[in-house]
């Protein structure tokens, strides 16, 4: 299961709307590492300025992996997140996230971190089993 989902936060979906912020908080209970991955490159972009920050550190276990592919193979937590942290999410490999400002003076970065070319230089033989 990808999410810890609340009797409540079920109720509210079987009802209806569900309320984001109710559902960002599920995220963050359901998913802590790629939480905490995702806040602190927010604070680093914020910190540091520039066009992006990204992790290129990979998670200490596969149990940490999966809540990254999780949370950002998931449309809509994926989204929920970007609208949480005013970002844009881009992802590389298996652990490779990077947060890049809503900002339009970084697309073109953001579409070279994101395009085939960028995928291909950010391969490694230790990441090939990710």
């Amino acid at each position: 299961m990808s999410l810890d989902v609340s009797p409540a936060l079920l109720e509210q979906a079987e009802r209806g709307e569900v309320d984001e912020a109710d559902f960002v908080d599920c995220v963050r209970t359901s998913l802590p590492f790629a939480w905490e991955m995702i806040s602190s490159l927010v604070a680093q972009l914020k910190v540091d300025g520039g066009e992006f920050a990204d992790n290129q550190t990979p998670p200490p276990d596969e149990q940490a992996r999966g809540q990254l592919l999780r949370a950002l193979a998931s449309d809509a937590i994926r989204g929920a997140l970007q609208r949480h942290f005013g970002v844009r999410l881009a992802f590389q490999n298996c652990h490779r996230v990077a947060v890049f400002p809503l900002d339009a003076s970084v697309d073109d970065r953001l579409a070279r971190f994101t395009s085939m070319r960028g995928q291909l230089l950010n391969q490694s033989p230790e990441l090939r089993d990710c």
